[in-house]
């Protein structure tokens, strides 16, 4: 369990991004999806039981890191019809894979509070490359004397790299799923650390 007790003092002279260890707060922060079936209608869905941790680097961004866990059981659809389907064998089997994982292996300044984060997306035991197009909200202390920063971020994937989706949905009337599936990362991370100095 991490302890939120320190507080990041940024130096002064040039502005500077958030320095140091964060973690994700989950009651603020929110992992969301949709995908698209052969009828006009999608499901859309979140994610309810998440966790991660932000190792960020205020004055070289390229040099932050990323660590994201979700519990692949804890879709929620607002469906139990489609989170039953969503969360058993044809989809994310998660009673033989219970989590989703993301790593950070490069970052991209891309300009103005913009990244390009690649990393690697490991679910039901296979992990495969993706990139996630991520810009940073401004930094803000709350009212608990905490220091948070705040990211929005998007991405597609294949379903059928992971072979997601194998049969039809019987929620969604019978049509099989489309392959593009948008998860959507609305983040607040809360410092618990600060960067060591130099």
């Amino acid at each position: 369990m991490f302890r939120r007790r320190e507080v990041t003092v940024l130096p002064t002279g040039r502005p500077e991004g958030p320095t140091g260890i964060y973690i994700i707060d989950p009651v603020r922060s929110t992992i969301g999806f949709s995908v698209r079936h052969a009828a006009i209608a999608g499901v859309h869905g979140k994610f309810t039981a998440f966790e991660g941790i932000l190792k960020l680097d205020g004055a070289r961004p390229i040099r932050s890191e990323i660590h994201l866990s979700v519990q692949t059981g804890s879709l929620d659809t607002g469906s139990p019809e489609q989170d039953t389907h969503g969360t058993g064998p044809d989809c994310l089997d998660s009673a033989t894979f219970p989590l989703m994982t993301f790593r950070s292996t490069a970052i991209r300044d891309a300009g103005d509070e913009r990244y390009r984060v690649a990393g690697r997306l490991r679910l039901k035991g296979l992990e495969l490359p993706v990139h996630i197009d991520v810009e940073r909200g401004r930094a803000s202390r709350d009212v608990h004397g905490q220091d948070r920063v705040g990211f929005v971020g998007t991405t597609v994937v294949h379903g059928s790299d992971w072979e997601l989706g194998a049969g039809p949905a019987p929620a969604t009337d019978g049509f099989r799923i489309g392959d593009e599936v948008w998860l959507t990362l609305g983040i607040s991370a809360v410092q618990v650390r600060r960067a060591e100095s130099a």
